[in-house]
């Protein structure tokens, strides 16, 4: 994704848990789950990491090319089998660290939407299921912000990773790549905000320690001489 824009006129349980309580501790997480976020402070990038704790079956979920060695170096030391390195969406913002990974860890296979256009090992879309261990996320479609974004939600529907979609008091821009105002509010209403209220949403993005206005600008090194 690339910046964040202002949703007006969304509100509700799943709104606020987006706001206050989406990147809160370790809190309430299905036994045998292991659990990291990262983060990637130049583009305010978080990366997260899942893992059965028993077989060690793992997935890295929108890794990003400048912190790839520490995603290695965490899945190594931590002893894990890296299964699919997933995006959520194609990055506008910066490069993602997907391929990078495969080349390093033998096994390891990309993963991306379908309907992004984008060249992945595995294309998934609405009801398919990434699975590694006994655990397994749902893809929900929830375009809007680009044709491809999609929301991975834990199968016992604790967790969702919602990319762009929806991030902290806001969501990602869609006055380009695809983007569509009406198309995102419906995804969000319709896919995220239907989730149980105790499910704890994880945005792509967390910029919330920036004005509004580097919010917006950024990403637009694509679009020279918009001024959005």
């Amino acid at each position: 994704g690339a910046g964040g824009a202002e949703m007006a006129g969304i509100g509700g349980p799943a709104a606020v848990r987006a706001a206050q309580g989406g990147l809160r501790g370790a809190m309430g997480f299905p036994t045998g789950l292991l659990f990291r976020q990262l983060f990637e402070k130049v583009s305010c990038t978080y990366t997260y990491l899942l893992a059965d704790v028993e077989t060690k079956e793992a997935v890295v979920i929108d890794p990003v090319k400048e912190t790839v060695d520490r995603d290695i170096r965490l899945v190594r030391d931590l002893g894990l089998k890296l299964l699919y390195a997933a995006n959520t969406h194609v990055h506008a913002d910066h490069v993602t660290g997907t391929g990078h990974i495969k080349k390093q860890l033998i096994g390891c296979r990309t993963v991306i939407a379908e309907a992004s256009g984008a060249h992945a090992d595995v294309h998934v879309k609405e009801g398919d299921t990434v699975t590694f261990g006994r655990f397994g996320l749902e893809v929900r479609a929830t375009p809007g912000h680009t044709n491809g974004c999609v929301t991975y939600v834990l199968d016992d529907q604790t967790m969702a990773f919602t990319g762009d979609a929806l991030l902290i008091r806001g969501c990602g821009r869609t006055d380009f790549q695809q983007g569509s105002p009406n198309t995102l509010y419906h995804s969000v209403h319709s896919k995220i905000f239907t989730l149980p209220d105790d499910c704890l949403l994880y945005p792509a993005h967390d910029y919330t320690d920036h004005a509004l206005p580097a919010n917006m600008v950024c990403g637009l090194q694509d679009m020279p001489g918009n001024q959005h």
